[in-house]
């Protein structure tokens, strides 16, 4: 089981690198106090599970809440620093959760009897404890409270989902598996190595059930709830090998069949090269269940961009909060058109350039932006825009999801490249 534990940490140590690199990707941001901070006493905590929480400067009456899970050998403040969610807390005024928990290996516990069941003893209450304490302190909106997670954060995004229907609306689950998948093998519940064992067979995808079957194994962790369930967004690399992609559509038929939709798709498109993203039940923003499976992609999520995605799925960019007290806040609106500001990140030899598109005084439906790229300078990798070239004079046009932007709105795309970053852009 060691030898399984070390190629899933080797595994996360990657998927680390690449957060840190999304962390390059935020913008820089306006002077603020808040900051990341740890609470501690919040309640029922039967694993000593640790909490950190961001509360940004500007919230609404009554914000939402977000829990976001880290992968194995991550933390809580890892996952604040490596992923967008704190820069979209900023944006659209949500309070965001970071778990950290403190078992050896940092892998969160979603195969003991006592984490697949509704107020069971391990780490999920700790977890839900946490929620419960931000929405007593801040007057939160109860009905808006989502998670999300990546690898052993994504299969706790569906633990919580199964274990706490009643306190979650939706969640986000970034290479996971579904619920029970990674439940102990037959032995002794009181043994620690049953608290949070290996399971190859669900981690090598050959763990298969009906629908019916995995939709039993949700209903089952809370018998008797007979109330509203959550919706869930499911992500995963066509070439993870870590969590096999096969656990992809075993968690499309479980989720499917506890929101009592079809798993035939209502919709399909492509909101990237690459990616392919399926609606199921309805075709709106917010459907019972979306799913996205992403060629060529392996144990590596989530992607810059992908957290805005999920957002989406939620609704918290839906929200408004309050008018910064600065000076600018009382500005007016830019004139018509847009303007797009680039905030780069470099190194010797490459850098990472987050673009910024802002709506002047009417909505933009679709826009374009213009850069051109020093000599020696050439672009790897864009997301969240369509690119034109590679060298020289470059045109970035929007993709499906973020061409409308409402008057005096922003949206963002990235790219990265070797050489030397532009030093600016123009929209039209």
């Amino acid at each position: 089981m060691k030898r399984h534990w070390r190629k899933l940490l080797a595994s996360m140590a990657a998927v680390l690198a690449g957060l840190v690199v999304t962390t390059a990707l935020l913008p820089a941001s306006p002077a603020s106090a808040a900051a990341l901070t740890e609470v501690t006493g919040f309640g029922a905590n039967p694993t000593g599970i640790r909490m950190y929480l961001y509360v940004p400067d500007r919230l609404p009456t009554k914000p939402a809440v977000l829990v976001a899970v880290h992968y194995c050998t991550g933390s809580g403040p890892a996952f604040y620093s490596g992923t967008e969610f704190k820069s979209l807390a900023d944006q659209y005024g949500f309070i965001v959760i970071y778990p950290s928990t403190v078992r050896t290996g940092n892998c969160w516990d979603v195969s003991s009897p006592g984490a697949l069941t509704h107020n069971g003893n391990s780490d999920p209450v700790g977890i839900t404890s946490m929620v419960r304490y931000v929405q007593q302190r801040y007057n939160t909106d109860t009905a808006r409270t989502f998670v999300t997670g990546a690898s052993s954060g994504a299969m706790m995004t569906n633990v919580l989902l199964a274990d706490y229907p009643d306190v979650f609306a939706g969640g986000a689950a970034f290479s996971g598996v579904p619920h029970t998948c990674f439940q102990a093998s037959a032995g002794n519940p009181a043994d620690p190595s049953q608290q949070a064992g290996w399971n190859s067979a669900c981690a090598n995808g050959q763990i298969s059930k009906t629908p019916a079957q995995w939709g039993d194994a949700v209903r089952n962790s809370y018998p008797g709830y007979s109330g509203p369930r959550p919706r869930m967004q499911l992500w995963h690399g066509a070439t993870d090998t870590t969590l096999h992609y096969n656990n992809f559509g075993e968690e499309i038929k479980q989720w499917t069949n506890v929101l009592g939709v079809s798993q035939t798709p209502v919709k399909t498109d492509t909101p990237q090269p690459g990616w392919t993203r399926t609606w199921y039940g309805n075709t709106s923003a917010q459907p019972p269940v979306q799913a996205i499976s992403l060629a060529g992609v392996g144990h590596a999520l989530p992607m810059p961009g992908q957290a805005r995605m999920a957002i989406s799925f939620f609704g918290l960019d839906q929200g408004t909060v309050p008018p910064s007290s600065s000076p600018t806040s009382s500005q007016p609106p830019l004139p018509g058109g847009c303007t797009a500001s680039i905030s780069l990140n470099s190194w010797n030899g490459g850098y990472v350039a987050t673009v910024t598109v802002t709506a002047g005084s009417s909505a933009l439906n679709g826009w374009t932006v213009d850069t051109t790229l020093p000599s020696g300078s050439a672009i790897t990798n864009v997301w969240n825009a369509n690119g034109s070239a590679r060298t020289g004079a470059v045109s970035f046009t929007n993709v499906g999801f973020n061409g409308s932007v409402p008057a005096g709105g922003t949206t963002q795309f990235g790219f990265q490249g070797t050489g030397t970053g532009p030093a600016g852009a123009t929209c039209r």
